[in-house]
């Protein structure tokens, strides 16, 4: 009750400071709600090739992308800094395009321009998890969340996939029609195809961490749990897998954003090497074998075409609180394992499916072809509205 009671307020308080605003002229200019950051960057970078109109990048509390000032205005779009946050709520009323890549809930309380477009520039290639109207506590949710969730999702004049299959999870969770599809392929994708970048990527973490020069590296990047964002507790036995691979191969740990963990790298330092603070793409890169669970990662690492391990420790009670978008044991193109002694068997043993992997990436990444950042930004530049063409 007093979650929702707060949450009144704000959209109160928001719409309030929006109307306001939207009595003013509409500007040629692209407004950026940022959670995640990659996929924003990499469309407005695009956007700048083509056009010389204002860029604002507005980041949420979540949000450490390190943006370059040059491309835009960046603001902090919090209302720990009030003056900041009005700023952004001006810039979102009178944006002519507005890029978002998360669920924002301010937008209940926007009633955009006729000739405004809302993009949802989502933040995953794909999903193993469920979401939007399909995520499974919606159902316990007040009828008034309910109705503000689907006013969010009301908002989204259109939305960007790299496959048909994300294209069918999004009509299915935000309730959109084929015609609101933007199947320009996945923005941040186009860096797997940039031979420079990935270069310097390389380049970069080796200077950082110099055992990548010298070891194999296994990747842990697990997804959140509900209930453990402030305490995330890791199942593996970090001592015995230490024991059985130390010779040939070094464990970096990647956290979710949302996440606040603690990794046994202190205890462990010859082995295990805390990452969450690295770039996910950039260290793909420098991985031989990914372990995860229900993240989306897994959707663009099927793009180099290397081993994976899905570690689904507690997949039945994840299904029941959280649920899986597909079915899970079929779709996955890598072993499913449940403890830590059995990563190390299929390690061991190189137990893959590389023909599986690659059939994955290309089902998924069908639109993704290194020049996803382009199409977006020639689509933004030259498109209308759904709901202007509806008229």
């Amino acid at each position: 009750m007093l979650r929702e009671f707060v949450i009144s307020i704000y959209l109160v308080v928001f719409k309030l400071i929006f109307n306001i605003f939207h009595i003013y002229p509409q500007k040629e200019k692209t407004v950026c709600v940022a959670s995640f950051g990659d996929n924003i960057f990499y469309a407005v970078k695009a956007i700048r090739q083509f056009s010389d109109q204002e860029i604002i990048i507005l980041k949420d509390s979540n949000c450490h992308y390190p943006f370059d000032p040059s491309i835009g205005t960046i603001l902090n779009f919090s209302v720990k800094h009030p003056i900041s946050f009005i700023k952004s709520i001006y810039h979102i009323a009178t944006g002519k395009t507005i890029l978002i890549d998360n669920y924002f809930g301010f937008l209940a309380a926007c009633n955009f321009k006729q000739s405004t477009r809302c993009i949802q520039l989502w933040h995953a290639a794909g999903a193993l998890k469920q979401f939007g109207l399909m995520y499974p506590s919606i159902t316990k949710r007040t009828e008034k969340a309910k109705q503000r969730f689907r006013q969010v999702y009301q908002r989204f004049d259109y939305t960007v996939v790299g496959s048909e299959h994300m294209a069918d999870i999004f009509k299915r969770s935000f309730a959109l029609t084929d015609n609101q599809i933007w199947r320009t392929g996945i923005p941040r994708t186009d860096f797997f195809y940039d031979e420079l970048a990935k270069k310097e990527s390389i380049r970069d973490l080796h200077e950082k961490f110099p055992v990548l020069k010298e070891k194999k590296v296994i990747l842990y990047a697990p997804t959140f749990r509900n209930g453990q964002l402030s305490h995330f507790q890791s199942e593996l036995n970090i001592k015995k897998l230490r024991d059985s691979l130390k010779d040939e191969y070094i464990l970096l740990v990647k956290y979710h954003p949302a996440v606040q963990a603690r990794t046994e790298a202190e205890a462990f330092p010859d082995f295990v090497y805390d990452v969450s603070s690295e770039d996910i793409n950039s260290l793909l890169l420098i991985t031989d074998i990914l372990v995860t669970d229900y993240s989306s990662i897994p959707f663009e690492f099927a793009l180099l075409e290397r081993p994976m391990i899905f570690y689904a420790y507690d997949l039945e009670e994840y299904m029941k609180t959280t649920g899986i978008i597909e079915n899970y044991m079929d779709l996955v193109p890598g072993p499913i394992v449940y403890n830590t002694e059995e990563i190390i068997e299929v390690i061991q043993g190189q137990y893959f499916d590389m023909k599986k992997v690659k059939e994955f990436a290309e089902e998924w990444n069908r639109f993704s072809k290194g020049n996803s950042s382009e199409q977006l930004a020639l689509k933004i530049l030259d498109s209308v509205p759904a709901k202007e063409k509806a008229l």
